[in-house]
């Protein structure tokens, strides 16, 4: 029997384990950090055993196989012991599509995935479909092989899920754009980010399709330099296409194959330059899995944002409070200043990943009336902005009960009260979703 050493011991490494259990591998867990109750419970309930607080080598190094959880960095100190020796490390993503004969459409990016993953798999929903949402997204993949049974899977995939695939094959692979984003874990060098995101194209075939942003030129330069076994279908705002979509006047044109079709912005739920592309990128998976149009302009009109991206929270004398929590980039925070159309109290800040906040100063200097500091080093964001809003116009706070107090006090009726945070939230916060629901909380309390 072969031995699978699961290392990480959240959604996906339970996931990878309950799959390796159910496929008869002797199983084992580890996690050098306290484990969640929720998946302590579900490693016991399926006989798994597991470790916290600690690495045991003995127990580890004598693996046929590791599966690695994303949030793990190459750099580990057992990690880099398991490349030492030799040892197979692989993603939970490149586990489970062993076991699955589903067909997938898979989506990756610096900003939009989760947005379009979603578009994409309520699409399918609505097409009566029988599909499961997954990857970065939602329940683990791996854990939805093992215990379900889908027809088509839309799978939102980072790129430290990439990093360690090597035979995973989309049916349909979509790149949304490529921005600096997590550098940290790539070198600082930006091709190696870029190459882990076009990971996602490497096993191809030419009946597959990719779908990519032709607006995008670190994604256009990186095309230039491979070949892609696939159709390739673009989508642009900024030039029409013999294949693909783009934009016409005031509605999306799609073209795929000999059919084309048209959705009027007017009909999209979601607003803003960025959902365009979204919804163009969307739009073309859809025709790619014969989607009837009416289905999609029907699921465009009436498709809900997502939860902590650019999520409506309440209106309080006017006042709109908006949760974008996920916007954990420049990039993020950018399109969800450049759709507001009242004036801005901006609350800003986190673990910063390297930030060039000069690329923001244009949109700062029209949009922006005040920004509220949620960071326990707002040093950066002192300096980028001081000379921009006013040094009297910016605060600094450390809770989202602070925050959100402060952005009520410089806000007035018909301005915008905007979480969008441009950083990850690791210095206050688990995680973006708590730095989301404590900032609701917050506005609910006000």
């Amino acid at each position: 029997m072969s031995r699978i050493v699961v290392l990480g011991g959240a959604e996906s490494g339970v996931g990878a384990a309950v799959l390796a259990k159910t496929k008869g591998f002797d199983v084992f867990l580890s996690d050098c950090g306290k484990i969640n109750e929720k998946y302590a419970a579900e490693l016991k309930k399926w006989d798994i055993p597991y470790e916290e607080g600690h690495h045991t080598e003995e127990l580890i190094l004598n693996a046929d196989e590791i599966i690695k959880s994303p949030g793990i960095p190459e750099t580990a100190p057992m990690v880099k012991k398991l490349y030492g020796q030799g040892t197979h490390i692989i993603s939970e993503i490149e586990f489970a599509g062993r076991y699955d004969n589903a067909k997938k459409i898979c989506i990756t990016g610096s900003n939009g995935k989760t947005t379009t993953t979603s578009l994409i798999y309520y699409l399918l929903q609505q097409a009566g479909l029988n599909v499961g949402l997954g990857g970065n997204i939602g329940k683990s993949y791996a854990y939805q092989v093992a215990t379900e049974h889908f027809d088509y899977y839309v799978l939102e995939i980072s790129s430290f899920q990439l990093d360690n695939a090597y035979d995973f094959r989309p049916d349909i692979a979509i790149i949304t754009n490529i921005t600096p984003d997590h550098l940290d874990r790539y070198d600082h060098n930006m091709e190696n980010y870029v190459k882990a995101k076009f990971r996602i194209t490497r096993n191809l075939r030419p009946e597959d399709c990719f779908i990519f942003d032709s607006d995008d030129e670190i994604t256009i330069d990186h095309l230039n330099k491979i070949i892609i076994q696939a159709k390739m279908l673009p989508f642009s705002q900024k030039k029409e296409l013999e294949q693909g979509a783009f934009l016409k006047g005031d509605k999306i044109v799609v073209k795929y194959e000999e059919d084309e079709s048209e959705i009027y912005l007017k009909e999209l739920a979601l607003g803003g330059k960025h959902n365009v592309y979204n919804s163009m990128a969307a739009a073309l998976a859809a025709k790619a899995m014969n989607i009837d149009d009416k289905i999609i302009r029907e699921s465009f009109s009436t498709f809900k944002a997502i939860e902590h991206r650019l999520e409506p929270v309440l209106s309080i004398k006017d006042v709109l409070y908006i949760n974008d929590s996920k916007a954990t980039n420049i990039d993020s925070a950018w399109y969800a200043l450049e759709c507001q159309t009242k004036p801005v109290v901006w609350i800003v800040g986190g673990t910063d990943k390297g930030n060039d906040y000069s690329i923001l100063n244009e949109l700062v200097k029209e949009k922006v009336k005040a920004i509220v500091c949620l960071t326990l080093d707002s040093k950066k964001i002192h300096e980028a902005y001081e000379g921009i809003v006013g040094k009297e116009n910016i605060v600094d706070t450390f809770s989202a009960t602070e925050a959100v107090n402060a952005a009520s006090k410089f806000a007035n009726s018909g301005d915008v009260v905007l979480l969008s945070p441009c950083c990850a939230s690791f210095d206050l916060f688990k995680n973006y979703e708590d730095r989301g629901d404590k900032f609701k909380e917050a506005v609910r309390n006000l």
